[in-house]
């Protein structure tokens, strides 16, 4: 079946994010790295020289939107294929369908596939043969990582292009193109919005346009049925429609830094319970999970680095898990990780180690590296002496060569970069590092 037989059905009962669908490539708002004047994606519609693509993104970035307006630009016939309830059998009948058309009309087929990532291996292996001769065009959409969902081969074939959440900018004249538009949007309804409320709308939906206007056309209900002489969306109303409060939040402004200031601090000052807050109150305002996990991340390293090895690992994890489910699942992850962090033991002996680094690079430029621990591939590098005198650290005790790495100039205590804590694992690693520096002064070069 085509989907686009009923394009032209103005029928009021669609949602508003189906009716507002993009027609054309220049109707599109946002993707610009993908849909540039120039960009491979424009050329190939333009040309009708389609390829076959796999669109990761997140839910609400276009993806559906982008496969239909790739299929009528080129008067191809379009299928909607679900991985979820089709088979191997369904398959056989797309195949005998595209081959009709291109047997009786000369009209190319696009096979859109939503969720392509739960396509199972057989199901991939069928069309395989048909990507490959060009007789199906494979559009796939998924919000997960391609590379681990689809074989090789597959893929191989089809080239993957990333869609990005859209910008407030773009989601703003989504929103007050579908308030005005008197053909397919609000336009008929006589209703006007203020600024908040825009705003309000566009933070709530964070970067999904179907979300957006699922929120815009609840908001503008409510406007109408309020019965006013003026129907117009406020910020009030606006929070109505969404369930959701809009916190006093400016992600670029003041109030931003001060929210990532009080959670960095708190979990610094190992309080949990404040931490947990301060996170609340950042995805509560619409803050970008991501921004969050980042700064997690960074977390571990600089405030409690090797006092506990495991900080780092666990907030990769919250990114990395966060990715893998989205919100609002993710957040979970990052409660997690916020908790850990604020509860494991202090350390920015890193942090300040490396600072101490940049700063003696600064300040003593491109010192040489000591000759015992330079490589000799060549000849004339051995001549030179590059290696000589290196001890191989695991034909010693403990594995441990007592030799000087750092270039001479920087030899002495005063050049100690690394000064763990006694706090934590770095209480070990102290420990460690003072039983080395105790056999390097007794006998720096007995072998065992």
């Amino acid at each position: 079946m085509d989907l686009f037989d009923q394009d032209d059905d103005r029928n009021d009962n669609r949602p508003l994010a189906e009716r507002m669908r993009p027609r054309t490539l220049d109707e599109y708002v946002g993707q610009r790295h993908l849909l540039g004047s120039e960009s491979l994606l424009r050329r190939a519609v333009a040309e009708d020289r389609l390829f076959s693509v796999i669109f990761w993104g997140p839910p609400g970035s276009g993806k559906t939107t982008l496969a239909r307006i790739m299929a009528r630009e080129t008067k191809s016939h379009f299928i909607s294929f679900s991985a979820v309830l089709s088979g191997v059998k369904e398959i056989r009948a797309v195949v005998e369908e595209a081959t009709g058309q291109w047997r009786d009309q000369r009209r190319k087929t696009v096979l859109f596939v939503d969720e392509i990532h739960r396509f199972n291996k057989a199901q991939q292996d069928a069309f395989l043969p048909h990507v490959e001769s060009g007789l199906i065009t494979l559009i796939g959409a998924t919000t997960e990582n391609p590379s681990f969902e689809v074989i090789a081969p597959l893929l191989s074939r089809m080239r993957v292009l990333t869609l990005q959440p859209f910008t407030e900018e773009d989601l703003a004249r989504i929103v007050r193109s579908a308030l005005a538009d008197r053909e397919r949007g609000l336009g008929e309804l006589g209703v006007e919005i203020e600024p908040e409320a825009v705003l309000h709308i566009v933070r709530s939906a964070d970067g999904d346009a179907r979300s957006a206007l699922n929120s815009l056309e609840a908001a503008a209900s409510l406007a109408v049925r309020a019965g006013e002489t003026v129907r117009l969306i406020t910020r009030p109303l606006a929070e109505e429609a969404i369930q959701r409060k809009a916190l006093r939040y400016d992600k670029d402004g003041e109030e931003h830094y001060n929210l990532i200031s009080a959670l960095h601090k708190s979990l610094r000052g190992s309080d949990p319970d404040a931490a947990l807050y301060w996170l609340g109150r950042m995805l509560t305002a619409g803050e970008e999970p991501l921004y969050l996990a980042r700064r997690l991340v960074r977390f571990a390293s600089e405030d409690i680095g090797n006092a506990d090895p495991r900080a780092l690992g666990l907030a990769v994890d919250a990114l990395q898990a966060f990715h893998f489910l989205g919100s609002p699942e993710g957040e979970l992850a990052l409660a997690q990780a916020v908790v850990y962090l604020a509860t494991a033991p202090k350390s920015n002996a890193v942090y300040a180690g490396f600072g101490r680094v940049r700063a003696t690079i600064e300040a003593t430029g491109t010192l040489p590296v000591p000759l015992p621990i330079r490589n000799a591939p060549t000849k004339l590098m051995q001549s030179l002496e590059y290696g000589e005198g290196y001890r191989y650290a695991h034909d010693y005790a403990d594995a441990y060569a007592p030799q000087e790495y750092l270039p001479e100039e920087l030899r002495g205590a005063e050049h100690r970069f690394y000064r763990p804590t006694d706090r934590g694992y770095e209480k070990t690693i102290g420990e460690r590092m003072e039983y080395w520096r105790k056999l390097r002064a007794a006998d720096p070069g007995k072998e065992t």
